[in-house]
């Protein structure tokens, strides 16, 4: 398994917007959903700064994640954009395998 991790400074008064996007019940993880491979998101927040979050997407492998890019390129885009509102920064932390 694989899992990407990605840190976001969520905007203060778009917390639950931001929280609701990137949720496992959000917008991203029923994308992720469609693809075979995922294997969930969780959202977490840095207990010291609680507009700091990252998010941790699971799935089975790298080809699995990358087909869902490849396929679904223009809701990413899509989604992406829209969650720019949401945050003051983004920053991919990386993709990690599950040893």
């Amino acid at each position: 398994m694989v899992e990407f991790v990605w840190e976001f400074v969520a905007r203060a008064e778009q917390l639950a917007a931001f929280e609701e996007h990137c949720s496992k019940a959000g917008p991203w993880a029923a994308l992720f959903a469609r693809c075979p491979g995922y294997r969930g998101t969780r959202l977490i927040r840095d207990l010291e700064n609680p507009r700091r979050f990252l998010t941790v997407d699971v799935w089975d492998n790298l080809e699995s994640y990358q087909a869902m890019r490849r396929d679904f390129s223009g809701e990413y885009a899509e989604l992406d954009r829209t969650g720019e509102g949401f945050t003051e920064s983004e920053r991919r932390i990386g993709a990690f395998e599950v040893i």
